[in-house]
């Protein structure tokens, strides 16, 4: 058994300490905020981001960095997208490169639209240990111990294999993966994916359009992932397809919760946002996907509607017509 460290205390930090915790790894989940993290040494639950979910024995809670990182076998990041550089850059100043770290962030970084693996390559050297974690996963699902599938993926075999064997245990199964640039594509790309069936489903839409957005969006998270190097044998699996059908099709993901509150609602994005009440990770990869696939002359139409809904500059109605007024053309693939 391991002694690890989680870096972050919204539901899906919580879910996979607690999933580690209950495996019985030595686990300390840190909370940036002191409140938070009092509430959660009394409750022994996160009431905030994950009720009713009882904390196991093995499971710590501090809002100490120094303390959350003192002496551990790894280190998880699992903080909202825009977060993770400047924790990153604090892990390091306390504790130098850690044995083995990993994040299960999904998202780019805001600063510089990169995936966050080439964030940390620039922090701790293209030769480090380290891992991203991902795959089609509800926090609450998780913490309850229902059966899960994710990927654990890594330049370096040994790194992905340290993460697989820490998580993997009864009903959840942890694949290795090498392609760490498809995998974070496929976290990131889904996200937005969700918010336009939330949005179809709002308008009430119909199945046939969600399956048909759900297909076309693959498609363009293949040809952006091409930009990186993804493999499409990643983007077909787990980190990919997986991910993208779970988040465009149940109510849990907050991206597709979104997309159906702008859809029903005729509030703004900043509106909805601020009664999700959680990051919605979809507004923010976007402007990134946006702006990449602009600067690389790529044509992506269904982030393009996307895009342009949450920066206000259309309605759901109108974005939706601008994809049906679109030629028609052959379905070939990644063209």
């Amino acid at each position: 058994m391991l002694k690890l460290a989680v870096l972050g205390a919204g539901a899906w930090g919580t879910a996979l300490a607690v999933h580690l915790a209950t495996k019985g790894h030595d686990v300390v989940l840190w909370a940036h905020s002191y409140t938070h993290a009092e509430s959660m040494v009394l409750q022994r639950e996160n009431p905030r981001y994950l009720p009713n979910i009882v904390f196991p024995e093995r499971l710590m809670v501090t809002a100490d960095l120094a303390v959350a990182l003192a002496d551990v076998d790894g280190v998880l990041l699992v903080v909202p997208s825009d977060a993770f550089a400047d924790l990153l850059k604090r892990v390091v100043q306390l504790v130098g490169q850690p044995k083995h770290l990993a994040w299960a962030t999904k998202g780019f970084d805001p600063q510089n639209q990169r995936l966050l693996h080439q964030v940390a390559i620039d922090e701790l050297g293209a030769d480090a240990p380290m891992a991203v974690v991902s795959g089609p996963t509800f926090a609450d699902e998780v913490a309850r111990g229902l059966p899960t599938a994710m990927v654990s993926a890594s330049q370096d075999s040994v790194e992905a294999d340290f993460w697989a064997q820490a998580f993997h245990y009864k009903h959840f199964r942890m694949y290795t993966q090498t392609d760490i640039a498809g995998v974070e594509v496929g976290g990131a790309f889904k996200n937005i994916m969700a918010i336009a069936t939330g949005v179809s489903d709002g308008m009430g839409l119909g199945a046939n359009a969600r399956a048909a957005l759900i297909a076309r969006g693959m498609v363009e998270m293949q040809r952006f992932g091409a930009l990186f190097d993804a493999q499409p044998s990643t983007l077909m699996g787990l980190a990919g397809l997986g991910d993208l059908v779970l988040t465009c099709t149940d109510d849990l993901s907050r991206n597709r919760r979104f997309g159906l509150s702008l859809a029903r609602s005729g509030k703004n994005a900043q509106q909805v946002q601020q009664e999700i009440g959680q990051v919605v990770e979809g507004v923010k990869a976007v402007k990134i996907v946006m702006a990449i696939a602009q600067a690389h002359q790529l044509e992506l139409p269904i982030v393009e509607q996307v895009f342009k809904l949450v920066q206000g500059q259309i309605t759901a109605e109108q974005a939706v017509m601008r994809l049906l007024a679109r030629e028609q053309t052959a379905e070939q693939g990644l063209v």
